[in-house]
């Protein structure tokens, strides 16, 4: 099970022969987490139900042509459709149950007995490409949160910077090669020894520890010579947490990426007990483990709590660990009743990047040719070079260190699976390197479609109150119009497949996120289409936020409607300070 170069797939459609590709991608055991269960990444995102499953859908994307369009309902492929060939190929919905029933308990009886999946955001939606999407994110995260945490100006790396988390896992193992990149020594616990291992052995781990004390030695030895190392701690984080104050060792960064969306089935393994132990624990006695994950969350709270005070900045990882503790009942709220820590995107990711347009954009080669990826990616670095010099300084950062990434991506060696890459851009940096990309493939620089996409967590694609929208203030924030209009006007405005899901990140019932992956061919039905939908898939995002009167999407919706022919959208209107104070002073 792999990606294969488009030709080999036996499909009457050529753009129904990505998608295929992009399905056997997501289930490449080099690429999923549990590819026999059918199990992308994050513990449960699934790509179907069973096998049976794939087999119909991949029979259906063999015979359908350009007038018919594939309904997928939670992994279950309900058949094909008479449509016309301005249609998605597929429609993709995940988890979508009314909203009374869209607690954990609802989950976990539905998904026994077969009639619905958690997606998770790009498992899916067929549009995963390995960690190499997570590394580049969790490098740009940790070099903004150093640059507004410690003030490090953006020509410095993070040397001697000790960032610590948890997890090695799908999704969370990115966060040890892009520590590396970034400059800084980073531990990162995982109690599963063969998750670590295999990160290990992949090269994306630098090194792997067993006992604690050893490693806090190594750990303050790689500090203090200022190394870019990682190193892996095979044991439970909350153990770690509290081995640094016992040592009185404080980190600058720290953050954790247990899979706290899903809690009770292994997610998160409490303190006190081994991975097997805990394994043992769940299956045997599910009320024990659920009691123990409470008290380790309260435990792990505690000793955060303590190294922040000592001077460590701590964000949640979008990963629902304050929600989940909050419902522990740790010790997560501040007096005004709000966390006492931040998620990454309200207070690093969405006023820098996503307020602005910059979200992350991803790209397939359907001819799996690594000459076709160097080629995309010194086209790509040329379009953000001449983007970068006519930019705002605030976005004229952000362009340089994905100049930065992506001219040194072949070197970080990320790719795994399909030749795929991905870089944050804005809208016009979005355009402009699909645009460049059709054009190539026209002309035989590129030897064969190019499928383009995006990961859910981005700019319009989900509303996440603990997440993606944690920095929307307008009281908005548990409304899920956004990524619904998304995936909506995504379909019509001619994305080649279209996705929308329950959960995605932070948990069943938690947020609502919708994708789209296009075929790029050459064709100047494509150049129509990319400018159609790219336009959308961003703005959509920015006049949202705009509207809950985030400066940085006001003044970037703004530019829009003066670039964009046919875009008007209503701005919010500040009420003035004397008429606040008259009332309410």
């Amino acid at each position: 099970m792999h990606a294969r170069p488009i030709e080999e797939y036996p499909a009457v459609n050529q753009h129904c022969a990505a998608i295929m590709m992009m399905i056997q991608n997501n289930l490449d055991p080099q690429v999923a987490q549990y590819p026999h269960e059918l199990v992308t990444y994050g513990g449960n995102g699934s790509v179907f139900q069973n096998w049976i499953q794939y087999r119909l859908t991949m029979s259906y994307l063999s015979v359908m042509n350009q007038n018919q369009t594939l309904v997928m309902y939670s992994g279950h492929p309900l058949g094909l459709f008479p449509s016309d060939s301005n249609s998605p190929r597929v429609i993709v919905t995940n988890g979508m149950v009314i909203p009374n029933h869209s607690s954990q308990d609802d989950y976990e009886q539905m998904s026994a007995i077969g009639v619905t999946q958690y997606g998770q955001m790009t498992a899916g939606s067929y549009m995963y490409i390995g960690p190499q999407g997570i590394v580049h994110g969790t490098t740009i995260t940790l070099l903004n949160a150093a640059r507004k945490y410690l003030g490090i100006s953006a020509e410095q790396g993070l040397g001697g910077v000790l960032f610590v988390t948890s997890g090695l896992g799908g999704m969370s193992g990115a966060q040890a090669k892009a520590a590396v990149i970034s400059g800084a020594v980073a531990i990162i616990a995982e109690c599963n020894e063969f998750a670590a291992k295999k990160r290990h052995q992949q090269g994306w781990l630098s090194e792997l520890h067993y006992d604690v004390q050893n490693l806090l030695d190594r750990a303050e030895q790689a500090k203090l010579n200022q190394e870019a190392v990682s190193l892996g701690y095979v044991g439970n984080v909350v153990e770690l947490w509290e081995a640094l104050i016992d040592r009185g060792v404080c980190p600058e960064l720290g953050s954790d990426q247990t899979s706290l969306h899903n809690p009770w089935l292994g997610g998160y393994m409490p303190a006190g007990l081994t991975y097997a132990d805990g394994i043992k624990a769940l299956k045997d006695d599910p009320e024990r483990f659920r009691d123990e994950v409470k008290s380790s969350l309260i435990r792990h709270v505690k000793a955060i709590n303590t190294l922040s005070d000592m001077g460590m900045h701590f964000w949640d990882y979008g990963n629902a660990f304050l929600l989940e503790a909050s419902k522990a009942g740790a010790d997560v709220f501040a007096e005004d009743g709000s966390f006492r820590y931040p998620s990454y995107v309200e207070d690093i990711m969405g006023p820098i990047c996503f307020d602005y347009g910059f979200g992350p954009f991803r790209w397939v080669c359907t001819s799996g040719s690594q000459e076709d990826l160097d080629v995309t990616d010194r086209l790509a670095s040329e379009v953000l070079h001449e983007l970068c010099e006519s930019a705002s300084s605030g976005n004229r950062l952000q362009y340089m260190d994905n100049i930065r990434w992506i001219e040194n991506a072949r070197l970080h060696e990320l790719v795994v699976g399909s030749k795929a890459r991905i870089l944050y851009a804005d809208e016009k940096g979005r355009r402009g390197i699909a645009s460049t990309f059709n054009e190539a493939i026209s002309t035989g620089m590129i030897s064969a479609p190019v499928v383009i996409g995006r990961d859910h967590h981005d700019v319009g694609g989900t509303d996440s109150p603990y997440r993606e929208t944690a920095n929307i203030k307008d009281g908005s924030m548990f409304t899920a119009d956004m990524s619904v209009h998304n995936f909506v006007g995504d379909s019509f405005r001619g994305a080649t497949w279209v996705s929308l899901h329950n959960g995605g990140g932070v948990g069943w019932g938690e947020a609502i996120n919708g994708g789209f992956g296009m075929v790029l061919d050459g064709s100047g039905d494509c150049e129509k289409r990319i400018h159609s939908v790219l336009s959308w898939d961003v703005n959509n995002g920015i006049a949202r936020r705009a509207w809950a009167n985030n400066p940085g999407s006001i003044s970037s919706i703004r530019l829009a409607m003066d670039r964009i022919d046919g875009l008007s959208v209503t701005l919010p209107n500040d009420v003035d300070e004397r008429i606040l104070g008259q009332y309410f002073g």
